[in-house]
């Protein structure tokens, strides 16, 4: 039985091996979980589909799988421990396999036993590089049979390429990634081996390019230079921000205001039984205020529909909070977020952070934005110009919040003084509307007691 790689949320179209968690020969149970992916930003844990024992591994960490294309073989006992000779046939045993019931009219049938949600593709998807089981362990001699055809060693796909180009044999190098995949930096940092040669070191330039007059005697080019796969989050990132970039007329729009108010507000609020245990920030209040504008200006919340030339815009809000994770920028959003207190917004804003940062966010969690807030201020920035994420029509910056001076009733005064800043998709909003929007979210900054009543 082959488990293909199914479709985890929102239509996307491939993801990421990140790891196996199983090896050949290994028995595995019914959603035991026997890999983990990385797509749409989110690393997901795949649960089997069967039980059984592992006879092929049909893809190898660091590897891009579209959905459809196969991922693993589980079978039976027999199956796996079969050799070529024996002939035994691969259907025996079933029941003494561990696979349930069920499933036996199923496989005689033809048809696959899937989880409910994981489809199986129409036509399986052949790929190479498959690790496959024989009857003396993991791996055995060529016997023409793809399944059991010696097993190429697991390597990112810049490590393949570079490897092909300096004729380096990747069994011999030591890989240093996910399940001992060789990297692109392992194959530099000289522990790549030809067949039969003595140690071959691998220069990265083109062939023809003149030698660094800045290196030094004896000097690698690794120690001049570090070069990382586009993988993972910063790939996906990578495609937003060029798809952004590409497709979106941006304007931007800034406003400076006064946030003592806010920042009095906060500090009052923190003191409150509602409040107690909860961790009360700045972008809660702004999250609030941004809400608050959105529903007096719902154009902003709107998505650019090219294919049927349409402006559709959302009576609800998903509000997109911008993570710093150690993994790269992560965007989950606040589902129905327009129905939340700001209690509520302070406890989610909280949750969905944590999500991020500690890689549990799922694809829902990544995707169905329709505005998004980024709060760079946390850097000590007191501006920026965001790119609107694909789908959206703006995105609000949160600039750093210091003390002051400023001209307060006339006079000048220490005042707590936050800059906001806003990109917008200009086929959408307009400069006034974009300016108007701006300036009612600054405008409940200042005065936070009108928002007591939405609170």
């Amino acid at each position: 039985m082959e488990f293909q790689l199914p479709d985890l949320g929102e239509g996307l179209a491939d993801a990421e091996l990140v790891s196996w968690a199983v090896r050949v020969g290994d028995a595995v149970e019914l959603n035991q979980v026997i890999a983990e992916v990385e797509t749409a930003k989110a690393q997901v844990a795949l649960p089997s589909p069967y039980a059984g024992t592992v006879l092929e591994l049909l893809a190898q960490p660091g590897e891009t799988v579209p959905v459809g294309a196969g991922l693993i073989r589980i079978g039976t006992a027999v199956e796996a421990g079969a050799s070529p000779a024996t002939g035994t046939p691969a259907d025996s045993g079933a029941a003494d396999a561990g696979v349930p019931d069920s499933a036996a009219p199923q496989q005689a049938s033809g048809r696959q036993a899937v989880l409910v949600g994981y489809g199986p593709d129409s036509e399986p998807v052949s790929r190479r590089g498959r690790t496959a089981a024989t009857g003396t362990g993991a791996s055995g001699p060529d016997t023409g049979h793809e399944g059991l055809a010696r097993r190429r060693p697991a390597a990112t796909p810049g490590a393949r390429r570079l490897a092909r180009e300096s004729g380096v044999d990747l069994g011999a190098v030591a890989g240093s990634g996910p399940g001992g995949a060789v990297t692109a930096r392992d194959l530099r940092g000289g522990r790549a081996q030809s067949p039969g040669a003595e140690h071959i070191p691998i220069h990265t330039a083109p062939p023809g390019t003149p030698p660094n007059p800045d290196a030094g005697p004896g000097r690698q080019p690794s120690e001049r230079e570090t070069r990382t796969p586009i993988t993972g989050v910063r790939k996906r990132t990578a495609a937003a921000m060029v798809a952004s970039a590409q497709h979106i007329p941006q304007a931007s729009a800034f406003v400076t205001t006064d946030f003592t108010g806010s920042m009095e507000l906060l500090d009052h609020l923190r003191a409150t039984p509602t409040f107690a245990g909860l961790t009360l920030t700045p972008l809660a209040l702004v999250a609030k205020a941004t809400l608050v504008a959105l529903s007096e200006f719902p154009e902003l919340n709107a998505t650019w529909n090219e294919g049927d030339q349409e402006i559709v815009t959302k009576h609800y809000v998903n509000l997109g909070i911008a993570v710093a994770t150690a993994r790269g920028l992560l965007v989950p959003n606040l589902k129905e977020a327009q129905a939340l207190s700001l209690r509520d917004l302070c406890q989610d804003i909280g949750r969905v952070a944590e999500l991020a940062r500690s890689g549990t966010a799922t694809p829902a969690d990544l995707t169905g934005g329709t505005f998004t807030i980024s709060n760079v201020g946390v850097f000590g920035v007191d501006a920026g110009v965001p790119l609107v994420n694909p789908g959206e029509a703006a995105i609000l910056c949160l600039g750093s919040i210091r003390k002051r001076a400023w001209v307060h009733r006339d006079e000048l005064a220490v005042r707590w003084v936050t800059t906001l800043g806003m990109s917008f998709d200009h086929r959408m909003i307009d400069g006034e509307q974009g300016s108007r929007f701006l300036a009612a979210v600054a405008a409940l900054l200042e005065d936070p007691l009108t928002l007591l009543g939405r609170v």
